[in-house]
């Protein structure tokens, strides 16, 4: 049987849903945390904002999908990067 996106208005996550999985959790350290995972990378991981609801999560992770799949940039809202790492200009 052919998994079904579970949205028409979510193309990206009904795509990696075919290979991949999502994961919506809330960690007792940073929150809810919304996962993209294409079964070999994590390649999304959002940050659930204050007030936002499930839907604009998920879109927002449809978006961050699609930006992984089409133009190769993974996000990352829960591991930001420590500032001795960022190379000075």
């Amino acid at each position: 049987m052919e998994p079904r996106s579970l949205d028409p208005t979510l193309p990206y996550l009904g795509e990696l849903m075919k290979y991949g999985q999502i994961t919506l959790a809330n960690l007792r350290e940073v929150g809810c945390v919304a996962v993209a995972h294409d079964g070999r990378q994590t390649v999304s991981m959002l940050l659930r904002r204050e007030g936002e609801t499930v839907t604009h999560l998920l879109t927002r992770l449809d978006l961050a999908v699609g930006k992984a799949l089409t133009e190769g940039i993974r996000t990352d809202e829960v591991n930001p990067l420590k500032q001795e790492f960022v190379p000075k200009k």
